[in-house]
């Protein structure tokens, strides 16, 4: 059995080949940079827009609107960058395009997940950062708690990609409903916490991760405590189990597709 040592280089190197291969066409790369940059900024202008004329919403000031859409944008980012392969996962279990992957000797999940990156993410990634030191609420001492948010961030998302995805196993094909929830975890992480309660404010730190996706990391980039860095962890941990159970229990189930090829 690989030890995490072997399977982090294993990751680290998946993720400088799928590079390496964005980087050939490194016109397409730079273009898929700068306009999902340029997107992210011709979204927040809503918000912009919106604080001018209301200054404080619930507390939320834009400085802190700032923070909460550039470690969103980071981390989401940082999730497709990394694991955007999670985004063709529903279609290689539909079609038994996982065959390949099981005679490997790396996990599985990593190799699906990791098999793919999309260079949009680092478009995402830079604006995010942007946001953040445009905000005026950073010091550049706190570059390593903003770091693990993010981190900590982008693997629940991810997380929560896998789940979704991997409902495949069981539903058939369900790949635009997977798509749709992973979207609307994005969606909702966008918008201040205080905007939402009852029922709808546990699902979005439950089913639909948001809380922890988007409120949780910016509460600890503003306001750095212990309780907050350990919810976050809890969440990454709570998380990441339950989409590795989820897909490996999903795997039991995995119909051949009698495939003989490589993926690359």
């Amino acid at each position: 059995m690989a030890t995490y040592s072997q399977t982090f280089r294993f990751a680290r190197a998946l993720f400088a080949t799928n590079l390496k291969a964005s980087l050939m066409l490194r016109g397409a790369f730079i273009m898929q940079v700068v306009f999902m940059a340029l997107n992210n900024v011709a979204f927040f202008v809503f918000w912009w827009a919106l604080m001018r004329r209301v200054p404080d919403l619930r507390g939320w000031r834009l400085g802190d609107i700032q923070v909460l859409f550039g470690v969103v944008a980071a981390s989401v980012g940082l999730a497709v960058s990394v694991g955007g392969g999670v985004r063709h996962l529903a279609r290689w279990i539909t079609d038994g395009e996982l065959d390949t992957l099981l005679v490997q000797p790396k996990p599985v999940l990593l190799y699906a997940v990791g098999m793919r990156s999309q260079a949009s993410g680092f478009g995402d990634m830079l604006s995010g950062i942007a946001f953040i030191v445009w905000s005026g609420r950073v010091s550049w001492t706190a570059v390593p708690i903003v770091a693990a948010a993010i981190v900590g961030s982008a693997i629940v998302f991810l997380a929560s990609g896998i789940i979704f995805y991997s409902l495949t196993f069981w539903l058939g094909r369900v790949e635009m409903l997977a798509r749709q929830l992973w979207e609307v975890v994005v969606m909702f992480s966008l918008y201040p916490e205080p905007l939402f309660g009852g029922v709808l404010r546990f699902l979005l730190f439950t089913v639909l991760p948001a809380g922890f996706v988007g409120y949780v990391p910016a509460r600890v980039v503003q306001h750095p405590s212990a309780e907050g860095v350990g919810v976050l962890i809890g969440a990454v941990i709570v998380y990441s189990a339950a989409a590795v159970t989820v897909f490996n229990r999903g795997l039991r189930r995995y119909a051949s597709g009698s495939r003989f090829g490589t993926f690359g």
